[in-house]
């Protein structure tokens, strides 16, 4: 006699050792225990016999126990053990749920920051992905993922007001699952699917002065500023002096120069993410020694960055603290942190410097490791001449000379 919903809802273990059991049909049955009611069925396989387990009632329904059973006889039909194949469908769950988006994330995100990258750098990624990312698909295998399920993810943050971010987290999205197929965990990028899916983020304006009138005054204001910290005044100067990116300028270390060489070395991982090169050499001009030379005097022996932070002994300045500073100069709009590179690039370039030297100063170099490496050096001794000259020419701009000096010979 088959059983009934309310038969099983309402029955009671009555004291026997193993439970007592209740039959339904084709070897499916229900045994009540003390600590609940667990679905069973017992079935032959190659001669032998054999029990499966269907779960815990009322997790698992009779119709659900029925279900269960009725495919197990279909795999027995097809010649196939239904505990076997329950084993191996068990495994394969518990291999994806140790290899979660999470996980892997994690694990990748732990790889980057081992082998040198800023910890600005690495706090930032890891603070988006745990922002927007984790929360969304962090869970799910990695290897289960589909482009729509990524999509969807980034869509939230282009609809939150945040394009650029999207993109580039559709970019460490990328990275992550060529991580997982490195390590046999993903066979394919569902990010790289992605390309022109997603709302094209507008190019951030970093306003830059580029006239000589224009920028000397600038320059002027900054020296007679009086609303300003004197390290802070000096990270302005050597920001100028150097047109390094701002996240070099505020990782920069002690360590990073050689002052008998006149240079800056800047490490590959305080660059620009992406890059990862190799590091980058800044020629020092006689002006930024001697901003090196205030600044060792001010804060220089008891602190390995040149512009620490105010949370802590490894903490540094805050990544707004010069656009900050042009701000209250009444310079918002027109002079950024960041736009101090196009400012030197604009007023040397009219002095004739060649541009390939120039860009190789930025730091716009080739992306293959050979070519960069040549570029760096075949240039550095025009770059250590445009570097004096433009020292050169930032302190007659600050001096107010309307003379301009003239350039070194190439």
């Amino acid at each position: 006699m088959s059983l009934t919903d309310t038969f099983v809802r309402q029955v009671k273990h009555q004291g026997a050792e193993i439970g007592e059991r209740y039959a339904d049909g084709g070897g499916l049955y229900l045994r009540v225990k003390a600590a609940g009611k667990y679905w069973r069925m017992d079935y032959r396989f190659a001669g032998k016999p054999k029990v499966l387990s269907f779960g815990v009632y009322p997790a698992v329904s009779l119709a659900k126990a029925r279900k269960r059973r009725d495919q197990a006889k279909e795999l027995l039909a097809d010649s196939k053990d239904p505990g076997e194949v329950k084993r191996e469908a068990e495994t394969a769950q518990e291999a994806a749920s140790a290899n979660t988006f999470r996980l892997v994330a994690m694990e990748w995100h732990a790889m980057r920051a081992k082998r040198g990258e800023a910890a600005t750098t690495t706090g930032k990624r890891l603070a988006h992905l745990e922002t927007h990312v984790l929360p969304e698909i962090g869970s799910r295998a990695i290897a289960d993922l589909k482009p729509s399920e990524v999509l969807a993810m980034l869509n939230k943050v282009v609809d939150g007001g945040s394009a650029y971010t999207a993109t580039r987290l559709r970019e460490i999205c990328g990275q992550i699952f060529r991580y997982a197929i490195a390590t046999d965990r993903a066979d394919r990028n569902p990010a790289g699917d992605l390309r022109g899916a997603l709302e094209v983020p507008r190019v951030k304006h970093r306003p830059a002065l580029t006239t000589r009138r224009e920028f000397g005054e600038f320059l002027r204001n900054l020296l007679t500023y009086e609303n300003c910290q004197p390290m802070t005044r000096l990270a302005a100067r050597l920001a100028v002096l150097t047109w390094t990116r701002p996240v070099e300028l505020r990782t920069a270390r002690w360590e990073h120069f050689d002052l008998e060489a006149r240079e800056w070395r800047v490490p590959a991982a305080n660059m620009k993410e992406g890059k990862h090169l190799q590091a980058h050499t800044v020629p020092l001009s006689a002006q930024a020694l001697s901003v090196l030379a205030e600044l060792r005097a001010l804060n220089g022996e008891r602190v390995q960055w040149l512009f620490p932070g105010n949370h802590g002994a490894d903490s540094i300045m805050s990544e707004n603290t010069l656009n900050l500073l042009f701000k209250r100069m009444g310079y918002e709009g027109k002079q950024s942190h960041h736009g101090l590179r196009a400012s030197a690039r604009s007023l040397l370039s009219e002095r004739g410097w060649s541009a390939a030297a120039l860009e190789t100063q930025l730091d716009h170099a080739e992306r293959s490791k050979v070519v960069a490496a040549y570029a760096r050096s075949e240039h550095l001794v025009e770059r250590r001449k445009i570097m004096d000259d433009w020292g050169e020419l930032v302190a007659a701009m600050e001096s107010g000379d309307n003379v301009a000096p003239l350039r070194p010979a190439a």
